[in-house]
């Protein structure tokens, strides 16, 4: 039976940490976008980005990452 993958503790935070913060990024300029310069995204989506983006905010910190 395979015991699957396993990976250092350190190196599995570090792949979080940095998928965390490219979404982040992305999650902020898309929201920005919107709200300055006038894109289109639908209203629920701005909603979810903005408790996503509240989240991240608390759990990038938490891997050890700066916002």
């Amino acid at each position: 039976m395979s015991k699957g993958l396993k990976i250092p503790h350190e190196i599995a935070d570090g792949i979080t940490l940095a998928s965390l913060k490219d979404q982040y990024k992305y999650l902020k300029e898309e929201t920005r976008l919107h709200l300055e310069e006038g894109k289109w995204l639908h209203p629920e989506d701005l909603g979810r980005n903005i408790q996503i983006i509240k989240a991240m905010e608390l759990l990038i910190p938490y891997y050890g990452g700066e916002l």
